[in-house]
């Protein structure tokens, strides 16, 4: 199960005229000259090409008129909860992926895919008339099946995929589908006449070894729709961190703190999903020449605010952008976590 545009969805809940606008939530756009990414967008504003991740200023510059708002991560994570406190119910085992996407196993409480559907469908009533929000469910014999459907059937959908009909379901669709395939990847497939799942399920194994390393026919298997990954119901993670290689190498500091910003985002976001605090920052920085230096800082009590973990994270990039060097790779890391106990603060953004 994954929610449609759900930063914009819980936003809409609480305010009833944004919906059917174009909404970004994300940071300040300031007239066209904001520093930040666009976090979510609503169907409305993507009709304009606004994606996630693109910089707010250029948000701005397609859609001007479109309505910006700030993260509220309070709300976001009230309203997972609700959301995932339906889905476990329905599991034999779950497994929740970042803030608005979970797994659940329907193994031994349903006798087969008709009954999976029957049970996806109560899934996506309830999810509506106790939430009020729209989701889409991928229904698969593994977990990789169970997400492409899931993408494929955005929004508000409902995408049955039976093992006979794995192959034929994924062959015609573009390798970028299948997990862990990114733009790099991708080129590479590109490169080899690959550009669909269909043809790299079919391609040499050999040679795709040849061209990609271990990871080439494992790709292969992916593409035949071969999964044997479990759901993990619990773990506990020591760490969360990101890291970012830049397009080209630069020394442009408004971009590099772009990109951390980025990037602190992105780990506060699961340390949100997961109620986590920490109380140990840390920064990663790679140079052209590909020097590689590491700094952390540890708080005097376990950190839950936005605003605190971008501070510190650019006071410990601040030494190494004074070098003046040509930078590659940039990265953040938040650790020493714990749950998070008693009342909890307003998380700020």
């Amino acid at each position: 199960m994954d929610m449609d545009q759900f930063f914009v969805a819980c936003e809409q809940l609480e305010r009833k005229e944004l919906i059917g606008k174009p909404v970004v939530v994300g940071a300040d756009p300031k007239g066209g000259k904001g520093r930040g990414v666009v976090s979510t967008a609503s169907y409305e504003a993507r009709k304009f090409g606004i994606t996630s991740g693109m910089p707010i200023s250029k948000a701005y510059k397609l859609c001007p008129q479109c309505v910006f708002l700030p993260v509220n991560f309070e709300l976001y994570v009230r309203v997972s909860r609700e959301i995932m406190a339906i889905l476990r119910k329905y599991a034999v085992r779950f497994e929740q992926w970042g803030i608005d996407e979970a797994f659940i196993e329907l193994t031994g409480k349903v006798s087969d895919f008709e009954e999976a559907r029957k049970v996806a469908e109560k899934i996506k009533k309830e999810v509506k008339e106790k939430v009020g929000l729209g989701c889409t469910i991928g229904v698969g014999p593994n977990k990789l099946v169970a997400k492409i459907a899931s993408d494929c059937g955005k929004p508000n959908g409902l995408v049955v995929v039976k093992p006979d009909e794995v192959r034929e379901f994924l062959a015609p669709l573009p390798v970028s589908k299948l997990l862990w395939v990114g733009k790099k990847t991708e080129e590479a497939l590109k490169v080899l006449g690959i550009e669909l799942i269909g043809e790299l399920a079919e391609a040499d194994a050999g040679m795709l070894y040849e061209k990609l390393g271990r990871m080439g026919p494992q790709l292969k298997k992916m593409a035949q729709g071969i999964d044997e990954s479990p759901l993990i119901g619990t773990w506990e993670a020591k760490s969360i961190g990101s890291q970012r290689t830049f397009e080209s190498d630069t020394c442009d500091e408004s971009e590099i703190y772009e990109k951390l910003d980025e990037l602190s985002e992105e780990v506060f976001r699961r340390a949100a999903a997961d109620d986590v605090a920490f109380s140990n920052i840390g920064i990663v920085v790679r140079f052209s020449d590909f020097e590689t230096h590491t700094k952390a800082k540890t708080l005097k009590k376990p950190c839950e605010s936005f605003e605190e973990l971008k501070r510190v994270v650019r006071e410990l990039i601040m030494p190494f952008l004074r070098e003046g060097k040509l930078v590659r790779l940039v990265g953040v890391r938040i650790s020493s976590l714990e749950k998070r106990k008693g009342q909890k603060r307003l998380l700020e953004f």
